[in-house]
């Protein structure tokens, strides 16, 4: 990839290993120069199954700690998210996904939109999550 001033820009595409990736063809986060941008993300355990089925507060515990992992892995932190994206199935469980995302983001404040959906790939999956980082400057 070309930078606006001309030089290249690295492309780091980061994988969680969940089976979906492949299929779908998509990365859990990808890193170009100082963006990282974090694919919509739920509560997969380390073998990509759905966890807390029926607890969108768990839920989205595990959907924030996963988003963590993948921002670590692209060399950032919770710290430089300036934005993310809530996707909900019920609209009424806003207050229990609002107090996880607070509890991860209470001091950052990153811009946020909360919405809800229609449904999700998995019936068990009660929301999504994406998140934008920039890299600080010198990492």
């Amino acid at each position: 990839m070309r930078h606006k001033n001309g030089g290249e820009v690295e492309r780091i595409n980061i994988s969680s290993g969940t089976p979906w990736e492949p299929i779908v063809g998509y990365s859990r986060a990808v890193r170009v120069g100082a963006y990282v941008h974090v694919a919509g993300t739920t509560a997969t355990g380390a073998d990509g199954k759905i966890v807390w089925a029926g607890d969108a507060y768990a839920q989205a515990v595990q959907t924030l700690k996963n988003i963590e992992r993948a921002l670590e892995r692209a060399g950032v932190s919770l710290k430089d998210v300036v934005r993310t994206r809530v996707f909900l199935t019920n609209i009424a469980d806003w207050e229990k996904v609002g107090k996880a995302h607070g509890e991860f983001f209470r001091d950052i404040r990153p811009a946020s939109t909360m919405m809800a959906i229609t449904a999700l790939v998995s019936p068990e999956m009660l929301l999504e999550i994406e998140a934008e980082a920039i890299v600080p400057n010198g990492k």
